[in-house]
This record gives C-alpha cells, sequence and structure tokens, in this order.
C-alpha cells in the first residue's frame, strides 16, 4: 500500500477523535445547556432574551459570580471552603459599622478585604496545620462568621452610603446592557484564570489536587499553598460583600444566606473535580451563565414558583457530581473488556510481517 494512503488512512481517525474529544468536553456541554436554557427561557417568556433580562439576571448574581472564582482554585486542590457567604455577611457588617465610626469608603474597603483575607487565614491554618478537613472546618466557620456579622452590627442594617459609590455598584458600563459588577467579574476570571493555568503557582495546584503526597514528595509547598488559596477565597468573598452592600444600599449580618450552594454548584457544575486536580475558570464562566439563566427564567415563568430555583439547583449539583463519575467508569468498563477471540490487536495487524489468521 503507497505511503499516502497509509498516512490519509491515519490522518481520518485522529482527526475524528479530536472532534470527538472537543465535543466531549465537559465545557461544551455546559454551554450547550446554557444555549438550550436560553431557547425555553425564551418559550417561557418573550421578556427573556431582552437587555434589562440579561442586566438582572447579572446583577442577581455577581455576587456569587465573584466568590466562586476563588472557590474554583480552593476546590481544584481538593479542598471545599463553605464559610464565603458568611465571610461576605462579616465583611458587610464590618463595612457598616466602620461607616458609622466616621471612616470614609475608600479606607473602609480595604479593611473589609482584610478581614476577609485573616478569615481565609483562619481557614487555611487549621485546615493545614491541625490536619482538620475543611469540609469540617468551613461548615463551623459558616456559623462563626455569621455569628461575628451579628456580633458587629446586630439586628441593624446601615443604608446611608454615598449615592456615588451606590450608582456605581448598581449602574452599568458605559451606557450599556453590562453591569459594572460584571466589568468587576470579568477583569477578575481572566486574572484567575491567568493565575491557575499559566503559572507555576496554578500548576502546583492542579498537583496537589491530583495527588498530594506527590506534591510533597517533589517539593512543593503544599501548606502555605493551600492557605493562601484559603486566603484568596476569604478576600474575594469580603470584595462580594462590599459589592452587595454597595449594590443594595444596604449593609447588615443576614446577607448573603445560601449563596455558598449557589457558590458550590457553579463550581462543581463547571467541571471542577470534587475530588481535585481538574477543573478550569472557563468552565466555572459558563456555569454561572447557565445559572444565570435557569434563574432568569423560572423568574419569568408564570406559575412556577420560585422553589424551583433552589431544587434545580441541587439536582444539576448531584448530577454534575454523579455524571462524571459514571462515564469514568463507563470508560473503564470498557477499556478492561477483553478482546474478542481470533481478533489480532489492531497494532499487530499492522505490521507487514504479521502471521495471517
Amino acid at each position: 500500500m503507497p505511503a499516502e494512503a497509509v498516512i490519509e488512512r491515519s490522518e481520518k481517525p485522529a482527526g475524528a477523535a479530536r472532534a470527538r474529544e472537543l465535543l466531549g468536553r465537559w465545557e461544551v456541554l455546559v454551554a450547550a445547556l446554557f444555549l438550550l436554557t436560553c431557547v425555553v427561557g425564551q418559550s417561557l417568556s418573550s421578556e427573556f432574551l431582552t437587555a434589562d433580562s440579561f442586566t438582572t439576571a447579572s446583577l442577581d448574581l455577581s455576587e456569587v459570580a465573584l466568590m466562586a472564582l476563588a472557590l474554583a482554585l480552593v476546590v481544584v486542590a481538593a479542598e471545599i471552603d463553605l464559610s464565603v457567604a458568611s465571610v461576605l455577611a462579616l465583611s458587610s457588617a464590618v463595612m457598616a459599622e466602620l461607616w458609622n465610626a466616621g471612616l470614609p469608603l475608600e479606607l473602609i474597603m480595604p479593611i473589609c478585604i482584610a478581614v476577609g483575607a485573616l478569615c481565609g487565614a483562619f481557614n487555611g491554618f487549621l485546615v493545614t496545620h491541625l490536619g482538620l478537613p475543611s469540609l469540617a472546618v468551613t461548615i463551623g466557620t459558616l456559623a462563626l462568621f455569621r455569628g461575628l456579622a451579628y456580633v458587629v452590627i446586630g439586628d441593624e442594617s446601615v443604608t446611608d452610603f454615598p449615592i456615588a459609590w451606590t450608582d456605581l455598584a448598581f449602574g452599568n458600563f458605559a451606557g450599556t446592557a453590562i453591569p459594572n459588577t460584571m466589568i468587576l467579574f470579568a477583569i477578575l476570571a481572566v486574572a484567575f484564570g491567568v493565575l491557575l493555568h499559566a503559572t507555576p503557582f496554578g500548576r502546583s495546584v492542579f498537583a496537589i489536587g491530583a495527588n498530594v503526597e506527590a506534591a510533597r514528595f517533589s517539593g512543593l509547598r503544599v501548606k502555605r499553598i493551600k492557605v493562601w488559596l484559603f486566603v484568596m477565597s476569604g478576600a474575594v468573598a469580603a470584595l462580594a460583600g462590599i459589592v452587595i452592600s454597595l449594590r443594595n444600599s444596604t449593609a447588615a449580618a443576614n446577607v448573603g444566606q445560601g449563596f455558598e450552594l449557589v457558590a458550590v454548584a457553579a463550581v462543581v457544575l463547571g467541571g471542577v473535580s470534587i475530588f481535585g486536580g481538574k477543573g478550569s475558570i472557563l468552565g466555572v464562566v459558563l456555569a454561572l451563565a447557565l445559572l444565570g439563566a435557569i434563574q432568569k427564567s423560572l423568574t419569568l415563568a408564570e406559575g412556577i414558583s420560585s422553589y424551583w430555583v433552589q431544587i434545580v439547583i441541587g439536582t444539576l449539583l448531584i448530577g454534575s457530581v454523579l455524571g462524571p463519575n459514571l462515564v469514568r467508569r463507563a470508560r473503564e468498563a470498557r477499556g478492561s473488556r477483553p478482546t474478542r477471540r481470533g481478533k489480532w490487536p489492531l497494532r499487530r495487524a499492522a505490521t507487514p510481517n504479521a502471521p495471517q489468521q
């Protein structure tokens, strides 16, 4: 057989395999679900695909979107941070108290972010230096930080923030339908994407999530890296607390309740393995878009209870954990299946001197 024919025959399966690999990527599936949701949402309400709908859906999800970015890195490292919504509330409470004390917002905001970073460092210390599981630790600090928020401000709320700042948080960018909070999210998404996928730090995070013992023996400072991941998660959650306080013109200790569930759902639905070592910021961004579309479509639909949003999010969270495991088990079962008797493997049959059956 001519060499050109052999090359042509070998390239076709390779191209088909690449196409199957591309279509099989989790991000492609999430994008397809997003497009399907848009079609269904438009059929439920003619107001779904409008600029106003996009603006309100983006605003409603902006704080969760910010927290999901940093949380994605924590989960890639095979850890979890369920205290992010409570850190958000604590940041809002500290912001209110400092504003009542007469401090300017330009000084209050970095203080709030520093408070969030300290909360993250506390989580990281308990996980890395005391060897406690992050799930148990952050469930505890979820209650602890929320309680501290009530200690700081009680049941009160502050609503007299400067109009210039509240308009900035609630307004749109340059007269478009894109909220300013989404511009902030886009900047952080690019920053975290570069950090995770294009730096040695990001490669270390993947290595730790894939095999923490191998990462430790290879010389990575596992404890220090994990602490920094929790610090970033706390700092970004505190930033989200500032954003929601200014966007709603209200700072209080009860804001953001339940946000941690949506943030975790966005991360896992975006293809970040709950067992660590796998995931992408692009997948998280697509998952956030999908969750926003689902929430908006159900909100606009007539006769559908708002509780269905929680039901759908919970179902997607379970499915996003169960689906990849089922696919992996199916591939392992197919790979371990013995070849049929009387058939030479393709690699041996391609050799010139292979014996004939």
